[in-house]
């Protein structure tokens, strides 16, 4: 009589298992992979929605989302483009595609991101008087973390209506403090651009002396987290400066894009 507690009878229950497992592993990612890309998308919304000061609790996200277009920008002219598919469209994705990115000398990246996209994502939200907000992805290094969010610009495409951060690892309490509504609020009404210097928006360190004309362009520094501050100073002056959406911009304004 075989012996069923043989080495050999092990070996082939364990792999048995091990089949039979992996088989039930894949079945469940493949079926649960539309409902992970639908929470993906609705996350996207929600945060889309928040940076823009349009999020109302109670209301069906995609009913709220109904009014916001999503297009992509080319960064090098400055112009909408029909080169990527928007639907399919994965800017984070994107950054690590050496075919749908580029690499940053060290003098250009300020924000710490390495490559950056030939191709932007930009969320319009329109009214009966045409657009009344531009949203746009921003990201950039902090102390422990990539910070990624979204900066929200009223109708004029100066004027900052909102930010949000949707991902980051800073510190709780110290660089974590991105999160805070009470600082998010001191962006609202802020003026991205100077006549005179371009891309003035920026986070200081201490607070802001608002009898100061350039308080219209500053944001207090998050206290005990210098070099978070200092990050999201950064990711700003890249995101709308040159290397980033600040042609799209002024291309919007003008009718060109």
């Amino acid at each position: 009589m075989a012996n069923k507690e043989s080495l050999g009878n092990t070996i082939k229950v364990a792999l048995l298992l091990c089949i039979v497992c992996s088989v039930f592993v894949s079945a469940a990612a493949v079926l649960l992979r539309p409902l992970q890309q639908a929470n993906k998308d609705l996350d996207r919304k929600t945060n889309i929605l928040a940076a823009a000061g349009l999020l109302k609790p109670g209301v069906s996200i995609d009913e709220q989302f109904a009014s916001i277009t999503a297009k992509a920008v080319d960064l090098d002219t400055g112009k909408f483009t029909d080169a990527v598919d928007v639907v399919v469209y994965d800017q984070r994705k994107a950054s690590k595609d050496a075919t749908l990115s580029d690499e940053l000398s060290d003098d250009i990246d300020i924000a710490k991101i390495s490559r950056r996209i030939k191709y932007g994502m930009v969320y319009l939200v329109e009214g009966e008087q045409g657009i009344e907000k531009v949203i746009l992805p921003i990201k950039g290094s902090g102390l422990w973390s990539t910070l990624y969010g979204f900066l929200a610009l009223d109708a004029d495409l100066n004027t900052v209506a909102g930010i949000g951060f949707y991902e980051h690892a800073e510190t709780p309490g110290l660089g974590g403090e991105v999160d805070n509504p009470l600082w998010k609020a001191k962006w609202v009404g802020k003026q991205v651009y100077s006549d005179d210097t371009g891309v003035a928006l920026g986070v200081i360190k201490g607070q802001v002396d608002i009898g100061r004309p350039a308080s219209i362009h500053q944001i207090d520094g998050l206290s005990g987290a210098s070099l978070t501050s200092k990050g999201v100073h950064n990711l700003i002056q890249f995101w709308l400066g040159e290397n980033g959406y600040e042609s799209f911009l002024a291309n919007l304004k003008n009718g060109e894009a």
